[in-house]
């Protein structure tokens, strides 16, 4: 499912224009990057949470010459999914 899918499948389920789901998912995508922007996270009871995990400086290779490099330590998102939702997919 893409986001142009995910949109029409808003917009069905709650009976609503395609316009006003895009605006929806458009502001919920948008509250989740501004709260994980500022370090926090987002909880979903029976969905899951969305946060920002540490990952940290390490030793790599250059694959095109071999050389060791050095990659700096970056802050990524992470999902961690409910117990709902494990159970739904299972």
């Amino acid at each position: 499912m893409n986001k142009s899918d995910l949109i029409e499948a808003i917009a069905k389920k709650a009976d609503i224009s395609k316009a006003a789901a895009e605006r929806a998912l458009e502001g919920a995508l948008g509250a989740i990057h501004g709260t994980l922007r500022k370090g926090g996270s987002v909880s979903l009871v029976g969905f899951g949470t969305f946060y920002v995990g540490k990952r940290a400086a390490r030793g790599g290779r250059n694959p095109r010459t071999g050389a060791a490099i050095r990659i700096k330590a970056a802050k990524v998102p992470k999902f961690r999914a409910g117990k709902a939702l494990k159970d739904a997919v299972n």
